[in-house]
């Protein structure tokens, strides 16, 4: 979806004289949704990396490939990010929840804690480019989404 256009209404006065006023709510809305939007996926490429680094200098023997299968999703809808195991982690989620035989390793949490200053940083950059239209429209980039699904 492209940026919605601004809506111009017109209103005459007794005068012949014409005001004009123009309403740009939806290119606002539109804006702070995809600078979100932008910011989310930003931070979930940064903890999927970071799990992933995580991942594999905790095990000695680097079996499995939970941190190939770590993904994130920002939902249009919802506005909001998750970031998570794909189902071809099986045991992925055993060691991140534990089970009756395995305790839990909580790796994810543990990123995801651990970088709350950088998340916090990378959620600034993009709402502070509010103040300019031109910055915050080159930061939106709908273009370069990948999804985060395949390995870095």
């Amino acid at each position: 979806m492209g940026m919605p256009p601004s809506v111009t209404k017109v209103l005459v006065k007794k005068g012949k004289t014409t005001i004009q006023y123009t309403s740009n709510v939806d290119r606002v809305k539109y804006t702070l949704s995809e600078l979100t939007r932008a910011a989310l996926r930003d931070v979930g490429k940064y903890l999927t990396k970071e799990f992933r680094l995580a991942y594999y200098g905790h095990f000695k023997k680097r079996r499995g490939k939970v941190g190939k299968f770590t993904q994130y999703w920002v939902r249009k809808k919802d506005c909001d990010l998750q970031v998570g195991l794909k189902p071809n982690a099986f045991y992925g989620g055993f060691q991140e929840k534990g089970s009756s035989k395995t305790p839990a390793l909580g790796l994810l949490t543990k990123v995801t804690q651990d970088n709350i200053a950088k998340i916090v940083e990378i959620e600034s950059q993009y709402l502070s480019s509010l103040e300019s239209e031109a910055a915050a429209l080159a930061k939106i980039n709908e273009e370069e989404y990948e999804g985060g699904s395949d390995g870095e």
